[in-house]
């Protein structure tokens, strides 16, 4: 049996998945397996994958349920005790999956193992996140995951590899949830479970593909219910300010688009002291100067400047 399988859910990227795939195929760790789950694709994903021989890739077809259940079908059928995981329009670097196992030797028992990314926004400009109290060069378990866990995400999907045990224990991704399922479970295993980042960018995530979920309506969305995580944020105060985060997240969102009940709904939720000057300024705008920040923040984004509306 393989040590690692690789898991890939694939949904009409059959402009982009070849490439994806040979980023797999050049790993410098080669005890893998691929594991591909095409989700009811309507373009030629499927037929592109297929011209593939490589004996690793092993390729499953189910009806279009989303992402999180053909995630969860990929660990059912995945025979590695490790599960690292990749959207089909992001890519790895040569060495992604040998520093993740180098990883793992050396810090047994996580629940959670990290590279570190790139965002690439433009041709030429490539975004390396930053997260609070975590030097650029620091290897090991994080001291506090969820304090660190910001202003970007560490656990970015495909930049991460976990047991396959772990996954099973926690049930794997919800399928209920349509945005949000990731963080959903990464959450749940940071709350119980040590996490651990190496000091190497091996991933890329390429910011302006086309049909990504993270750019649809909020409303077209079935979203993670936070009540979940209440006890634990009483226990927790930065576990409670880092999900705070991703209600103002929903909030605006859900304000941009004139929703205010549903906007109020989670703006409510929102510990006052974890609502910055920003925040509280955002959430009176009307809709259409919402609207008009976001067009400008992705402009901007695009030419290589960042700025952010939650903090």
């Amino acid at each position: 049996m393989p040590k690692i399988s690789v898991i890939i859910p694939l949904y009409n990227k059959g402009f982009i998945i070849s490439e994806t795939l040979k980023s797999v195929l050049a790993q410098t760790f080669t005890d893998f397996e691929v594991v591909i789950v095409n989700d009811g694709s309507t373009d030629n994903s499927f037929e592109i994958v297929s011209q593939f021989s490589d004996e690793r890739i092993k390729l499953f077809e189910q009806q279009n349920k989303g992402a999180a259940a053909a995630r969860n079908l990929g660990i059912e059928k995945a025979t590695g005790e490790l599960i690292a995981f990749l959207d089909a329009d992001d890519y790895w670097y040569p060495n992604h999956l040998e520093e993740l196992y180098k990883l793992y030797i050396d810090f047994p028992n996580c629940g959670i193992y990290c590279n570190r990314y790139q965002i690439k926004t433009t041709s030429k400009y490539f975004q390396k996140p930053i997260f609070n109290g975590i030097d650029k060069n620091f290897r090991g378990i994080i001291s506090n995951y969820f304090y660190s866990n910001k202003p970007f995400r560490i656990t970015w999907t495909s930049a991460i590899m976990i047991e396959k045990s772990t996954l099973q224990k926690f049930g794997g991704f919800n399928e209920n949830v349509s945005n949000g399922q990731d963080l959903e479970l990464w959450t749940k295993i940071g709350i119980s479970s040590p996490i651990a980042i190496s000091n190497k960018s091996t991933a890329l995530y390429y910011f302006n593909t086309p049909n990504s979920l993270t750019k649809r309506k909020i409303n077209q969305m079935k979203l993670m219910d936070f009540s979940q995580f209440e006890k634990a944020e009483q226990k927790d105060s930065y576990l409670k300010e880092f999900l705070d985060l991703h209600r103002f997240f929903y909030a605006i969102h859900y304000k941009s688009i004139g929703d205010k009940e549903n906007a109020l709904f989670y703006y409510t939720q929102i510990a006052p002291k974890n609502l910055t000057l920003t925040n509280k300024l955002l959430f009176v705008l009307p809709s259409f100067v919402l609207q008009l920040l976001y067009k400008i923040k992705r402009i901007l984004k695009k030419v290589g400047i960042e700025f952010s509306t939650y903090n």
